[in-house]
Order: C-alpha cells, then sequence, then structure tokens
C-alpha cells in the first residue's frame, strides 16, 4: 500500500513539471515570484512550488474589432466610425508586464488617435481619404504599443456613419447628379443619333444624285448609239441607192444605149411626174426637139416597111408610142 501511494505521488509529481508548449504560442514563467523566462514551443520541466506560468500567450495574428466610435470633423460633423485593428504579439515578457489590459487598451488609443485624425478633416475630405487615415492610424499605434510587445500590422475602417441628415442630404445629391448625367447622357445620345441621321440622309442623297447622274449619261450615250446606228443606215440605204444607180448607168453603157433612148427614158420618168400629185411642172427647154425626135422614131416604128424581128422591139415601140402620147397631152395641157 505504501508502494502504491508512492508511485501516485511520483506521477503528480512528474505531471505537474512536465509542461509541452504548442506551436504559436509562448509561456511567461515566474520563480519565486519573479520573472524567469518565456517558454517557446517544445517539452518544458516546471520545478514544484517554486515555478509557476504567469501567462500563456498566443502568438498568431490576432484581430480586435472594436464598436462605434462618436468623432467629430473639422467642419463640425459628428458621426460613428468603427475600427478594426491587426495586431501580433512580438514580446511575450512585455506584453504580460506592459499593460494591465492590453486589448482595452489598445481600443481607447484608437479611439482617442481617430478622433485626432478626424479632426483636421471636414466630411468630404474623411468620406474619399479612407486609406489615408487607415495608413495613418496604423503608423501612431504602432509606435505607441511598441512599449507593450505589441506590433501593429493593419487598421481597417469598417463603417464611417454620418447623421441621418447629412445622410438624407448626400443622398438627395447623389440623387441630382445622377439625373445630371442621365440628361447629359440623354443629351449626347440624342446628339449622336441626329448626326448620325443627318450624314445617312447626305450619304443617301449623294448616292439618289450619283444614281440620276450615271441614268442621264447611260440615256445619253443609248440615245447616242441609237442616232449613229440610224445614221449608219441611211448612210448605207443611200450608198446601196448609189451602187444600184452606178449599176444601172453601166449597164447602159455596157447594152451601148443612144442618146436617143435615154431621152426616151427622161420622157417615161416625166411622163410618171405628170401623173403625180404635183401642181407645178418643170419642162425642160428642149421638150421640142424631143418631141420632134419621137414624132420622128414613131413614122419610122409604124412604117411597113420596118420589119418587127422580135418581141422586145415590139415592146420599144409600144413603150416610145405611150411615151410620145404622154407628152402630147402634157402639150395640150
Amino acid at each position: 500500500m505504501p508502494f502504491i501511494i508512492f508511485l501516485i505521488v511520483i506521477v503528480l509529481l512528474v505531471s505537474t513539471t512536465i509542461r509541452i508548449v504548442p506551436e504559436a504560442c509562448a509561456m511567461v514563467v515566474e520563480r519565486l515570484g519573479r520573472f524567469h523566462s518565456v517558454w517557446r514551443p517544445g517539452i518544458h520541466f516546471l520545478i514544484p512550488f517554486a515555478d509557476r506560468i504567469a501567462k500563456r500567450i498566443n502568438l498568431k495574428e490576432q484581430v480586435a474589432d472594436f464598436p462605434p466610435q462618436p468623432v467629430i470633423t473639422k467642419d463640425n460633423v459628428t458621426m460613428r466610425i468603427d475600427s478594426v485593428v491587426f495586431f501580433v504579439i512580438t514580446d511575450s515578457k512585455l506584453y504580460a508586464y506592459g499593460v494591465e489590459n492590453p486589448i482595452a487598451a489598445i481600443e481607447n488609443l484608437t479611439a482617442t488617435t481617430l478622433r485626432n485624425i478626424i479632426g483636421s478633416m471636414d466630411l468630404d475630405t474623411t468620406l474619399t481619404s479612407r486609406d489615408e487615415i487607415n495608413t495613418q492610424m496604423r503608423s501612431l499605434l504602432d509606435v505607441a504599443t511598441d512599449p507593450w510587445g505589441i506590433k501593429v500590422n493593419r487598421v481597417e475602417l469598417k463603417n464611417i456613419l454620418p447623421p441621418d441628415a447629412i445622410r438624407e442630404a448626400m443622398e438627395k445629391q447623389m440623387k441630382a447628379e445622377r439625373e445630371k448625367r442621365e440628361a447629359i447622357t440623354l443629351a449626347e445620345g440624342n446628339k449622336e443619333a441626329a448626326i448620325r441621321t443627318a450624314q445617312g440622309n447626305k450619304e443617301a442623297a449623294i448616292l439618289n444624285a450619283e444614281a440620276d447622274k450615271k441614268k442621264v449619261i447611260l440615256a445619253a450615250e443609248a440615245q447616242k448609239e441609237k442616232e449613229i446606228q440610224e445614221a449608219e443606215g441611211r448612210a448605207q440605204a443611200i450608198l446601196n441607192v448609189q451602187r444600184a444607180e452606178a449599176e444601172g448607168i453601166r449597164l447602159l453603157k455596157e447594152a451601148g444605149a443612144d442618146d436617143a433612148v435615154l431621152r426616151i427614158r427622161s420622157l417615161e420618168t416625166f411622163a410618171k411626174v405628170s401623173n403625180g400629185k404635183a401642181t407645178k411642172i418643170i419642162i425642160p427647154s428642149d421638150i421640142q426637139n424631143m418631141a420632134g425626135l419621137l414624132s420622128s422614131l414613131k413614122e419610122t416604128l409604124v412604117s411597113p416597111s420596118a420589119p418587127v424581128t422580135d418581141s422586145a422591139s415590139a415592146a420599144e415601140t409600144g413603150s416610145a408610142s405611150d411615151t410620145l402620147e404622154a407628152v402630147n397631152g402634157n402639150e395640150e395641157a
């Protein structure tokens, strides 16, 4: 039985003397009421009844979210601002013995620093200078918390809450600015639409004018081509007539026609003219000679001593007789 009690006492002593410090943590150890050391992560031995763990410290980065603090701007506008402080403990001994309540000290220091910074700015500058405020607060808090073994890594302003009246005025101002931008945008859109419409009408008018111009040019070219074709046709017809007349003259020459035959052909033509609708007839001056020639030719053709050799002679005789009668009738007229 005493052995068992001895074993229990040994186990209790070992369990109370062996301490394991986890990662990202530290322990401040006091010996006989005075600071002895800071235990880092690992296994450590505690002397019973002499050493004690004064404070367990978290070495991770910590976040302190503080409630909104009332501040007054340079233009006497009261607003409420809440902030968030990110800090890490760099010296465990200073953190344990530097200040009684480090978190409360940081909160009060943040509030006073924020009031000092905001007090030098007006409302508009405060609303648009978050980064500047954050930078100033971080630098000031970092310097102030160094004696406490705390390093401030970052300070952020979560919300800036102006009074309700100021907020309503700001909303009205923003609404007016939006309406102004909307009106400007609509006006610019209408202007652009009008410009594009005018450009479209201009281009359409130019295209229509070019189309009319091409139409007129094509019509003129067609008329020109038509007149050229008609002129060439008339020229060809005249040329054909001249060729036919030339061919007739050539055939007469080849047939050996004398002056008497030519005069008979002339009288035939004159007879045809006299039978037309003309009211005036110009008679050649040598018509008497031609009449005498025809009379002598008639006597020669009708004398019994003149034999009729073939049908061609009879046809010429009849033609000459008809021509003579036509001339006599014209003379009587």
